[in-house]
C-alpha cells in the first residue's frame, strides 16, 4: 500500500464516531481523521480524562482503523473573523459566551491552543483547520481597499495566531491551515503571504486540498511544489467547474450547493474535472508520505455510496513512487 487513506468524519458529525468507524472499515479505509465536534473529538474531556484518548483509540482499533490528524476547523474560523450571528452555529457555548467579537475571538485562540494538548495525549502531530481571516470582506476592491489595510490583515492574523503556533511547537504537534475561501490564505499568493507574516514558523503549514483551488482558477499542482515543505496534510476531494447554465458566477450568485445554476460545485471523487493521478505525482516528488484524507461532499449524491466508490477510486490512484531509475538497468 502507498499511503493510508482516511475519512474525515466532519461531513458525518450527526453520526455516533463507533457507528461510522464500522461503516468506514466497511467501505475500505484505513483510519479516520477526527473532527473536533459531535462525539468524534471532544477537546475538553481528553483534557480531563486521561482515559478518553485510550478509550477512543480502542475503540478504533477493533475496526482497524488509525488516526493521524484531528481538525479543528470550527474553533480556528473564529480567531481572525469579523464575529457575526453566523458563528454562533458553529462554535462550542463556551466558545460563543456573550457573543462579544473580541471575548470570541480570544476563547477561541484558547480552544485552539488546548487542541494541541489533546491532540499530543491522543499522539498525532497534525490538527487541521481554518484561521478566519479579517480581511475576506476586501476581495473585491470596492470600495477600493489599499495594501495598507491588507497588510493590516496578515499583521493582525500573525499576531493573534504566533502564541498559538508557539504553544503548538512545545508539544511537537503543527497546524495546518486548510487553503480556503474566507481565510487568511486562499490561493499561492496569499499563502506566500500568510507564511511570511508568521515569520515562516515551524509549527504553520497547510492542510491541501486541490476542490478549493481548482475552480478559482489556481493552479493546484503548483501549490504543491511551491509549499513543498509546508504540506503537513492532504485532502482529497473532487470538484467541477464550468457546468452552470450560465447565470451563476465564480461567487456562487446566493445560491446552495446541489443548484444546477452553479458555474462550480463539490464532487465526489471520480465526478468532476481535479486530475488526481497528476496530484499523487507531485506528492510524491516532493516526498509527501503522510495519509490520504478523503473530505466528502457532494449533493448530488448518497454519501454512503459516494464514500466507499471515493476509497477505491483513491486506493486505485495512489502508487509508491519508484526507489530506482527506471534505466538504471543499463548502467555498469
Amino acid at each position: 500500500m502507498a499511503r493510508p487513506v482516511t475519512l474525515f468524519t466532519g461531513q458525518w458529525a450527526d453520526l455516533p464516531l463507533e457507528v461510522l468507524a464500522k461503516k468506514a472499515a466497511s467501505w475500505g479505509y484505513d483510519g479516520l481523521e477526527l473532527a473536533c465536534w459531535g462525539d468524534h473529538f471532544d477537546v475538553d474531556k481528553a483534557l480531563q480524562d486521561d482515559r478518553y484518548c485510550q478509550a477512543k483509540r480502542r475503540m478504533l482499533k477493533k475496526y482497524g482503523l488509525e488516526v493521524y490528524a484531528i481538525s479543528a476547523h470550527l474553533v480556528g474560523q473564529a480567531v481572525c473573523d469579523r464575529i457575526d450571528e453566523r458563528h454562533k452555529a458553529i462554535l462550542p457555548p463556551d466558545v460563543w459566551g456573550d457573543g462579544e467579537p473580541e471575548g470570541v475571538r480570544k476563547r477561541a485562540a484558547q480552544k485552539l491552543i488546548d487542541t494541541a494538548k489533546a491532540a499530543k495525549k491522543l499522539g498525532v502531530k497534525i490538527v487541521n483547520g481554518f484561521t478566519g481571516s479579517s480581511i475576506w470582506h476586501l476581495l473585491y476592491s470596492f470600495p477600493p481597499g489599499s495594501q495598507k489595510m491588507i497588510q493590516a490583515g496578515y499583521r493582525d492574523f500573525a499576531k493573534r495566531f504566533k502564541p498559538i503556533l508557539d504553544a503548538f511547537k512545545s508539544k511537537g504537534v503543527k497546524f495546518a491551515l486548510e487553503v480556503h475561501p474566507t481565510e487568511i490564505a486562499f490561493d499561492i499568493a496569499s499563502a506566500q503571504r500568510a507564511l511570511e507574516a508568521v515569520k515562516n514558523h515551524p509549527a504553520f503549514g497547510f492542510n491541501y486540498d486541490p476542490s478549493h483551488l481548482g475552480y478559482q482558477g489556481v493552479d493546484y499542482i503548483k501549490f504543491i511544489r511551491a509549499f513543498a515543505g509546508r504540506i503537513f496534510h492532504v485532502h482529497m476531494k473532487d470538484a467541477w467547474w464550468g457546468h452552470g447554465d450560465g447565470t451563476v458566477g465564480v461567487f456562487g450568485g446566493h445560491t446552495e450547493f446541489g443548484d444546477p445554476r452553479r458555474y462550480w460545485d463539490f464532487r465526489s471523487i471520480g465526478h468532476g474535472d481535479i486530475k488526481f493521478e497528476d496530484i499523487i505525482i507531485a506528492l510524491n516528488d516532493i516526498g509527501y508520505r503522510g495519509p490520504l484524507s478523503i473530505e466528502w461532499e457532494d449533493s448530488r449524491m448518497d454519501r454512503e455510496h459516494g464514500a466507499k466508490e471515493a476509497c477505491e477510486a483513491i486506493k486505485k490512484a495512489d502508487f509508491k513512487p519508484s526507489g530506482l531509475a527506471f534505466d538504471a538497468q543499463f548502467s555498469k
